[in-house]
């Protein structure tokens, strides 16, 4: 808990002195003044919360020393005590918010003490307000941060898909337009790659799609028993209309997490 720091501002010493012995009970760490200028420099060099002002006072009313506290220190919680000819212009003071209590001459002190006890709530309360904005505020800045870099990296991260995209069409492109048939086979033994030379090689009419047929019902079983028995060596094989061709067989998960195997097949007459 924050120390409570008490400012009481009157020219007549036996005035503040009946303060401090009525309000030290409570705990509070007590500044005194006897004059406005004086309550000015304390308050300068001291977080003070509440502050007890008497209004009659030379060179500056209690109203107007306060009056230049709102301005400065618009967080302290600022007490009068007047006179009853004097209410008029407290009452205004009140109005406009410089202060925020009076009590008249003669006070009740279970009223004053009660009232400085509240008065001190409503301190720490604006204080503790103020902290749980700055860490709002704080986390707001750090929250605005953590967002202006997930964007950036949403974007690196798009640019990157982009690319790679870029990439995949262009490899598509010189897949499609090599004069060998390139086939990828997965592991469940379906067609995975299929370029446009293993399209003519293999498909009814060179147009049919491979992609997502069985291997083994699409191409000669005696073909992909020879060249799958050997992966990496050069086989020749013979088709049933008599071509041969040139195959290799390459098992895939080198480079990516794809099983299976990849054949390339250069036919020829």
């Amino acid at each position: 808990m924050m120390e409570r720091t008490l400012l009481l501002v009157d020219d007549e010493e036996n005035i503040t002195s009946a303060l401090v012995r009525l309000l030290r009970q409570d705990g509070y760490r007590i500044l005194r003044a006897n004059s406005a200028v004086e309550g000015l420099e304390l308050l300068a060099q001291n977080a003070v919360g509440v502050i007890i002002s008497d209004q009659r006072m030379p060179n500056m009313t209690g109203v107007e020393f306060l009056g230049k506290v709102r301005e400065l220190y618009p967080d302290t919680v600022r007490i009068v005590l007047s006179g009853y000819t004097e209410l008029n212009s407290v009452t205004d003071a009140i109005n406009r918010g410089s202060v925020y209590k009076f009590f008249t001459k003669p006070w009740d002190d279970d009223l004053l003490r009660a009232n400085v006890q509240e008065a001190f709530q409503r301190y720490e309360m604006k204080m503790e307000n103020a902290r749980l904005t700055r860490e709002l505020q704080q986390a707001n800045r750090e929250l605005q941060g953590m967002n202006h870099r997930l964007e950036e990296r949403v974007e690196e991260k798009t640019r990157e898909v982009l690319r790679n995209l870029n990439v995949l069409h262009v490899s598509q492109e010189v897949l499609e337009g090599l004069p060998v048939a390139v086939i990828g086979i997965g592991d469940d033994g379906v067609i995975a790659i299929a370029n446009r030379s293993a399209r003519n090689l293999f498909s009814a009419d060179g147009t049919a799609p491979l992609l997502g047929e069985v291997a083994s019902e699409v191409m000669p079983a005696e073909l992909m028993d020879c060249v799958c028995g050997k992966p990496g060596e050069k086989l020749q094989y013979r088709f049933p209309d008599g071509r041969l061709a040139n195959c290799w067989c390459s098992p895939m998960g080198g480079n990516s997490p794809a099983k299976g195997v990849i054949l390339v097949i250069e036919a020829y007459v």
